[in-house]
């Protein structure tokens, strides 16, 4: 079988709920921050959030764009690691049903879980146990898949311990190995304050995609507009995506820029907006769209995700949507 996108990343059971300013306060987070938790901190995240209507499903960055990929109807495989618990088996089976290959094996522990708590202004704080998702390593990830891929898409969370780092590593080394191109999102600013180093030899050495947000993109490169950031980052990498939330985004392809507009929502939850947007144009780009298509998909896919409770599309596109959004 041959695959749009293998993607390499966290397995993380993600449980959703709607919270007020004053129960965040009360768990002592950052709202609209990732934080890092283990598994006593979770259980008490957990504990307050007891009666409080949940949504789940199996997700994590990388994971949530392969499952967009499959969902516009793209031919998706990923590599992650569950426990074998209840959660687990559940994260499995959700991402078969959504037509995503997963064949890694399942490990003793703890299945990784991504609490999202959302309050009325659509900020999501995110508190991550990453369980057994931490221990994916350079031997689960699939040579032979690899090369059935046209591009292998890689979280930059998984640069934040070893031995996941070894396992991104190692994907774009097989990638490149085999002619297949890469696709790296940097994830989140700090992990660019921890790894700017690494992540601009990956920049000027085996990716060929770089997605980045407008935070992220001025701490790469220093500069502060949009279009100054995403030139200085062409300058070395073939291809970027750099997105602006409402704004839009902008694509560097062969020298160009594609600026894409943005589409007005009324937000409600801004889980999954850039694994989302990563998910529509790696199936444009794939699927014989041109970059500028690609982008005008990426940015609508975007823009719905967030008018809705989840990482997910719960009101798809129909293809005679997609043909009209194509008429560009």
């Amino acid at each position: 079988m041959t695959y749009d996108v293998y993607g390499v990343g966290n397995s993380l059971v993600d449980i959703q709920a709607r919270v007020s300013d004053e129960v965040l306060a009360e768990l002592g987070f950052r709202k609209g921050m990732m934080t890092l938790v283990d598994e006593t901190v979770q259980r008490r995240v957990l504990g307050v959030l007891k009666g409080v209507p949940i949504s789940q499903c199996a997700g994590g960055s990388a994971a949530n764009t392969v499952i967009a990929v499959a969902d516009f109807g793209g031919r998706a495989a990923y590599a992650g690691k569950v426990a074998s618990d209840a959660l687990g088996h559940f994260c499995l089976k959700d991402m078969r049903e959504m037509g995503v290959t997963i064949d890694v094996p399942v490990a003793t522990g703890d299945t990784g879980t991504s609490v999202i708590l959302i309050t009325s202004d659509a900020q999501r704080t995110m508190l991550t146990h990453l369980g057994v998702s931490a221990t994916l390593g350079p031997d689960d990830v699939n040579e032979a898949e690899i090369r059935n891929a046209k591009y292998v898409y890689v979280e930059g969370y998984l640069f934040a311990g070893e031995p996941t780092r070894s396992a991104a590593l190692r994907t774009m080394e097989l990638a490149k190995k085999n002619g297949v191109k890469v696709a790296f999102t940097v994830s989140d600013p700090f992990l660019i304050s921890q790894h700017r180093d690494m992540f601009w030899k990956l920049i000027e050495g085996p990716v060929d995609l770089l997605f980045c947000n407008l935070e992220e993109a001025r701490s790469l490169t220093g500069k502060h507009d949009p279009v100054e950031c995403a030139v200085e980052i062409h300058r070395h990498a073939e291809n970027v995506a750099l997105t602006l939330g409402p704004d839009g985004s902008v694509l560097m392809h062969e020298g160009q820029v594609i600026p894409v507009e943005g589409v007005t929502v009324d937000a409600v939850d801004t889980t999954g907006a850039g694994d989302m947007y990563a998910g529509a144009l790696l199936y444009g780009i794939t699927n014989g769209l041109t970059w500028k298509q690609s982008g005008h998909l990426a940015s609508h896919a975007a823009a719905r995700v967030v008018s809705q409770l989840g990482a997910r599309l719960r009101n798809k596109f129909t293809t005679a949507e997609i043909k009209a959004l194509l008429q560009i």
